[in-house]
């Protein structure tokens, strides 16, 4: 009688049964080595650092550097010079143009409701109000000064 597929199976058994232990002792192993806490301790929660969101905080002022090659920059809805304004809020009666910043001066002509002027010079304060030498970019012959509070920035035509 042969005996050798008998063997092959108590072969591969026993191979099994080793493996087996050996996992068995590992396992033993690490759990007598691992670090256990003791009953006096407990439990022991994690330190936890709370870091509060950025907030905006204002730059220290510096010392401005004067560049001359610096182009300046200009907001866009703020009246500047060679910037577009509108004429507003004037209705049929029109904004008395005038010859200088002032309330005496002398209307030059009426500016419609609307209607679109370049600035050129400005501003210049006077009687209460701030003052804008405006020309009609279609007619260099309307032009004089404006008060700021019937105008409106308005986009490059």
């Amino acid at each position: 009688m042969d005996l050798r597929p008998y063997l092959n199976r108590f072969v591969v058994f026993g191979a099994l049964i080793t493996a087996g232990a050996l996992i068995l002792i590992a396992l033993i192993l690490i759990g007598w080595t691992s670090p256990r806490l003791s009953p006096e301790v407990g439990f022991a929660p994690a330190d936890l650092t709370m870091i509060p969101a950025p907030t905006h905080t204002p730059a220290a002022s510096a010392t401005p550097t004067f560049d001359p090659l610096a182009s300046p920059t200009v907001d866009a809805n703020m009246i500047h010079i060679n910037g577009y304004v509108q004429i507003i809020e004037v209705g049929t009666d029109g904004l008395r143009i005038r010859s200088a910043p002032g309330l005496n001066t002398e209307t030059v002509f009426l500016g419609e409701e609307a209607e679109v002027f370049l600035v050129k010079d400005g501003p210049q304060e006077a009687d209460g109000y701030t003052w804008w030498h405006l020309v009609a970019s279609y007619d260099d012959t309307r032009a004089g000064w404006a008060a700021a509070d019937f105008l409106s920035v308005v986009p490059e035509p």
